[in-house]
């Protein structure tokens, strides 16, 4: 709780994955890749209740070996491909409604493919939005783009390139471009009324949270994961 509201976490972990084969629970420097996440929500100070929704009966058990709530399995059709991460947290928040009278001001969503956190993100992000609470509904987690939307490229014919942002005007020098900004999952956060009504945490009335240089990576294969890992050994060393 921080500012008489209560927060809710939300780790979403599927079992499938075609990028990278079970990376949920892939060993990531000594701990399952969920692990990070999990932990870096309990130590935060504000988090009322920290809890992974899945569809996998071991991701579950990894999840609660960690140390967080896993109060159901996911539903099959919450857990498909085409399934939206809004569906899994609306079907999370309706449980806790509906089946322990529970209800929560913010919800805080950590994706697991984002495990490089600093020590005071979480709460960083959650102070924020809340002591700006009546100009802002919800904050994200940004971090400068070094391959800049200018320079990117569509393919047009089968030997024929084309600016993929042609109304972007390409600068020579990398530095000359304005900085632009890709929301990293370090954390998402959102006041629930707001999240059911917009159906995003892209609402409205956004702010952001500017996250380092080096926590710009997501694991979506396996090149990532060996980036990130290099990035932990680096750190940690």
């Amino acid at each position: 709780m921080y500012g008489n509201k209560t927060f809710l976490a939300i780790i979403p972990a599927r079992g499938g994955s075609k990028g990278l084969p079970s990376k949920n629970i892939k060993e990531l420097c000594g701990k399952p890749l969920i692990a990070w996440s999990i932990e870096a929500a309990l130590n935060s100070k504000y988090l009322d209740e920290v809890m992974v929704t899945t569809d996998s009966k071991e991701i579950a058990a990894i999840a609660k070996q960690y140390g967080a709530k896993v109060p159901f399995l996911r539903p099959a059709h919450l857990a498909s491909d085409s399934a939206t991460t809004f569906d899994a947290i609306k079907h999370t928040l309706d449980f806790y409604k509906q089946d322990i009278d529970k209800e929560f001001d913010y919800v805080v969503l950590l994706e697991p493919t984002s495990p490089l956190r600093e020590v005071n993100d979480i709460d960083n992000m959650i102070e924020k939005i809340v002591q700006n609470e009546m100009e802002f509904d919800s904050i994200v987690s940004i971090g400068e783009v070094h391959e800049h939307p200018s320079i990117m490229k569509k393919i047009i014919t089968p030997n024929q390139l084309a600016p993929f942002c042609e109304e972007l005007e390409m600068k020579t020098r990398r530095q000359d471009n304005k900085p632009a900004y890709f929301p990293y999952g370090v954390a998402y956060i959102a006041k629930t009324a707001s999240l059911l009504i917009e159906k995003t945490f892209y609402t409205k009335r956004n702010t952001f949270y500017e996250i380092k240089r080096h926590q710009c990576y997501e694991i979506d294969d396996i090149y990532d994961f060996l980036a990130i890992e290099s990035i932990m050994r680096y750190n940690n060393q």
